[in-house]
């Protein structure tokens, strides 16, 4: 990374000994992907908003760092600026992060895009919204009390929903099976790319792009 990059970072970090100089945010885009923080729970359905920001530091070779609240990076692409944010206080506390890096990188919700699993979608499908329920999802309800309101850029990513019932947090919690696995991957990646559409071409267009029948 470069010096004002880690400089940057020192400051979200809180390790910055002077403050930065004013920088201008309407190139600046925040894009939180939700999760759970530890081995068990890497690579599951829960944390797809984990891996889709896992491959967008590995493909800019850009490292995370802990920070308040989360893992944090910066990377850069077509001139925008977009800071990752993998909350660290587990799924059921994520509005901590996003207050936090909202407030610290002075951030309207609106360049904020959350990317959590959706179990009201088919594996793979994705929906892109301004704005919406939480849909009994954990960490969208804390951010929504977080923030005091709805008003935030969602990406849902579908899990499916082959589950028994009243098996859903097992579901949520287990890996890919092997038939999904052969997939995943190129759908991260298109996840990924509708992330930074999202600060190049602006909500309403990577929605019409992204969203998938």
């Amino acid at each position: 990374m470069s010096n004002s990059t880690i400089k940057r970072l020192k400051q979200w970090l809180g390790l910055a000994t002077a403050p930065l100089a004013t920088e201008d945010t309407s190139m600046k885009y925040l894009i939180m992907g939700l999760g759970n923080i530890g081995p068990e729970y890497a690579a599951t359905r829960h944390n797809i908003g984990f891996m889709v920001l896992d491959f967008l530091a590995r493909k800019y070779e850009s490292t995370f760092e802990v920070g308040r609240h989360a893992f944090v990076t910066e990377i850069k692409s077509k001139g925008r600026t977009y800071v990752l944010v993998k909350p660290t206080t587990y799924m059921n506390l994520s509005g901590k992060a996003a207050g936090h890096y909202l407030n610290t990188l002075k951030l309207p919700p609106e360049q904020m895009l959350v990317i959590t699993d959706d179990l009201a979608l088919p594996f793979g499908k994705i929906r892109i919204r301004a704005k919406g329920s939480a849909g009994g999802h954990n960490g969208l309800k804390h951010i929504e009390q977080t923030l005091g309101h709805n008003n935030y850029p969602r990406l849902r990513f579908g899990v499916g929903d082959d589950f028994h019932k009243g098996k859903q947090v097992d579901y949520v919690l287990s890996k890919f099976s092997e038939d999904e696995q052969i997939e995943l991957q190129t759908l991260i990646e298109k996840a990924a790319d509708a992330a930074l559409a999202f600060g190049t071409i602006g909500l309403e267009r990577t929605m019409n792009q992204f969203n998938t029948k």
